[in-house]
């Protein structure tokens, strides 16, 4: 009787620090990046038919990170304007769509980037003009994020130069 009461004891403390050591993994993250044109961290999706492509993972509470992008529910906000001032158009199929493999495609003519403009000289003979090399800005971008299991990523800021900017002396539109 003795030892069937240690052994139940022992069993029942096995048990408890069992259970108590190890606590299961699970995804404590979602990370969205880039991969494709880009100018220091700012996505551009460059030239008609033009593709920048979005990768998922999920980042796991052991630090293990796990390809999901087709498994994500991708949203995507269009944030300012185009180079003219107008208001982006909405995402859809038929602008910047994105395919369940996170590929973005370029299909309508916007350019959401700026050339800044710098002067040179001073006084009465100061001109301001384009910079040539471009230095490129924003006018406006798509912010994607990924969403998976309820988690979302953090947003992702997306360019588009499918046409040419109205003030590069250059021509293109966006970091290429």
């Amino acid at each position: 009787m003795k030892r069937t009461n240690i052994l139940a004891a022992l069993l029942v403390a096995l048990s408890l620090i069992s259970t108590g050591c190890g606590t299961s993994d699970y995804v404590q993250s979602v990370q969205l990046t880039a991969t494709g044109a880009s100018s220091g961290g700012f996505f551009n999706l460059a030239g008609v038919d033009g593709t920048l492509q979005l990768v998922a993972n999920a980042v796991y509470h052991s630090g293990k990170t796990v390809p999901i992008t087709s498994s994500v529910t991708f949203s995507i906000t269009p944030t300012g304007t185009d180079d003219n001032g107008n208001a982006l158009p909405p995402y859809g199929p038929t602008t910047v769509p994105i395919n369940s493999s996170g590929l973005m495609t370029g299909i309508v003519p916007i350019c959401t980037w700026t050339d800044a403009m710098e002067t040179t000289g001073s006084g009465s003979s100061a001109t301001t003009a384009p910079a040539n090399p471009p230095v490129w800005e924003y006018t406006g971008y798509y912010q994607v994020t990924a969403t998976y299991r309820g988690l979302t990523s953090q947003p992702v800021g997306i360019g588009v130069g499918v046409a040419a900017s109205n003030n590069s002396p250059v021509g293109g539109c966006g970091p290429s």
